[in-house]
């Protein structure tokens, strides 16, 4: 059997898994669609007041929000990440697909109408509704700041290791510079416009990738004459692992040890939706709580078309391409849906898909940069160190010069974590995200006792016991994919610490509010009950 495996990787000179030309071509692409889209950001800012630039006004309505939500939280790790380990590991990569499509009832059930109803820009807003506000906010922002920098350094090392590959570049010098040029770039959209601004972004965005993997997903089929066994025959073929990617264990079965591990990132998945803050933020670019709701059933059906094209890309790739060659390749698993946009559609047609996917992290790292600068302005700036005095031109001052120095870290980190998994970071992030928020989250909006030590004790276990386990993890050292390779002080197994952290955040979230001196405040708690399930004060400040 002549089998489709990849004519680059077996021709190229010096193992080059690009044309000579490609990488002019790449860049054109990609420098057009960088002045596009800051030119769309510019036009679509809103940056007069607070409101306008942290909600947008609450102008969008449930359908554009909801593509918004998509494009949003469909980042380097759904499309990158994803698509690359179903190509290695076969069924095993699709089960961050499922995860992140469960993980939004959740919203759709307990938070999203209930949001849009008591808080205004940030997390902390709902959290300090009836606490004491000052320590509350203060560990809302904390806890948004930690997770959007390990959520934002999964997306830099996505972006570096995307035009990396554009580029052709191989030695980490010259891959630490292209994420540290990317990161620029990206700050760049958060400094010009707002909330606003950043959605149309999103939206484009989304709009751009579900054309993008619906005709590359089309084209591959057609390259096996629509024929789907076929197309799976080959990548059996072309994997390592044969007919075993059809069925789970590949990656997640060889122990009872990485079982567990699996257990572990399938809860930080499904729980962390609801506890992601860029997520949160996008409830209130909405008029009210119906189209909040509205906001999450578009997210869920955009999204689940789009898992269901990037198993047919992963399986595509390993088919295609060959899982040797995807690992060989700049950006190893992550480089799987450009080189199979190579394969099927030649130099133009990568050129769009990484232009498509860089999009993704642009308007992704966008969102996490402005939810971490909204949360120091309006949660520490204004309500901790200004006790809510501070006017609103201050306060988006703020958060701008907040951007920059989140900016700068996340290029740091992006350099540091080059060559991860990015699905797999990002289930890190996820992980952060189910322990230190989504406790103190439902606690606060369905548990009538709970208090200010309460939430103190779930936000702060959470977030400890998470970054602890990680430093003790085989992630950091241990392994020859660890992030520091030649040292081993890995004393916690699992790669994903969710099933430890994220009940020690429910447990010590309970444990402070039953064991504190301090009462929860009946009045404030009335109140917000009658406002989250009814809007009715919602447009207070």
């Amino acid at each position: 059997m002549n089998h489709p495996v990849t004519a680059l990787a077996r021709d190229a000179p010096g193992g080059s898994l690009l044309p000579a030309a490609g990488p002019a071509v790449n860049t054109a692409i990609f420098a057009a669609f960088v002045l596009i889209t800051l030119f769309v950001v510019y036009r679509g800012s809103s940056r007069s007041t607070t409101n306008d630039y942290f909600a947008a006004g609450g102008s969008f309505t449930g359908a554009q929000n909801g593509i918004a939500l998509s494009g949003d939280f469909l980042s380097a790790a759904s499309f990158l990440g994803i698509a690359g380990a179903i190509a290695v590991h076969g069924y095993d990569g699709f089960l961050y697909s499922i995860g992140f499509l469960v993980a939004w009832l959740i919203n759709l059930l307990l938070i999203a109408e209930r949001m849009r109803n008591t808080g205004r820009f940030t997390m902390g807003d709902v959290l300090s509704f009836r606490m004491r506000r000052r320590p509350v906010r203060a560990a809302a922002a904390i806890s948004t700041l930690a997770i959007t920098f390990v959520y934002m350094i999964a997306q830099m090392a996505g972006a570096g290791g995307l035009v990396a590959l554009l580029l052709n570049v191989h030695d980490p010098g010259g891959q630490a510079l292209v994420i540290a040029v990317v990161g620029v770039i990206m700050v760049l959209y958060v400094l010009v416009g707002g909330m606003k601004g950043t959605t149309w972004v999103q939206i484009a965005k989304a709009a751009l990738l579900f054309v993008c993997v619906g005709l590359l997903t089309i084209f591959l089929i057609g390259k096996f004459s629509y024929d789907i066994s076929k197309l799976l025959t080959y990548a059996a073929e072309n994997n390592p692992n044969g007919r075993d990617i059809f069925a789970p264990g590949v990656q997640y079965g060889l122990s009872s040890m990485t079982r567990l591990d699996f257990v572990s990132l399938s809860l930080a998945l499904v729980l962390g939706v609801g506890g992601l803050p860029h997520v949160l933020m996008r409830f209130y670019t909405v008029p009210n709580a119906k189209e909040a709701r509205r906001s999450v059933v578009w997210a869920v059906w955009t999204m689940a078309l789009f898992y269901l094209c990037t198993l047919i890309i992963g399986y595509g790739a390993a088919a295609l391409v060959g899982t040797p060659a995807i690992l060989d390749a700049p950006g190893g698993e992550n480089s799987a849906a450009p080189l199979l946009a190579y394969q099927v559609g030649g130099t133009v047609l990568l050129g769009i898909v990484a232009a498509v996917a860089f999009a993704t992290i642009l308007a992704v790292v966008a969102g996490l940069t402005l939810t971490a600068s909204a949360s120091f302005a309006h949660d520490v700036y204004a309500n901790v160190l200004r006790d809510g005095d501070a006017d609103s031109g201050r306060v988006v001052r703020v958060a701008r010069y907040t951007a920059l120095v989140i900016g700068g870290l996340s290029i740091a980190g992006g350099i540091a974590v080059n060559g991860q998994n990015i699905a797999f970071l990002v289930g890190l992030a996820f992980a952060f995200a189910a322990s230190a928020n989504l406790s103190t989250l439902l606690y606060s909006l369905f548990w009538r006792r709970f208090n200010t030590a309460g939430t103190l004790w779930g936000i702060y276990s959470g977030l400890t016991s998470c970054l602890l386990l990680v430093l003790l993890s085989p992630v950091v050292s241990g392994s020859p994919d660890s992030i520091f390779p030649g040292v081993d002080f890995a004393l916690f197994p699992l790669r994903n610490p969710g099933i430890v952290s994220i009940p020690i955040s429910f447990l010590f979230a309970a444990i402070g509010t039953l064991f504190s001196d301090e009462s929860a405040d009946h009045e404030r708690q009335a109140e917000m009950e009658v406002r989250s399930l009814t809007g009715i004060g919602a447009d207070k400040a």
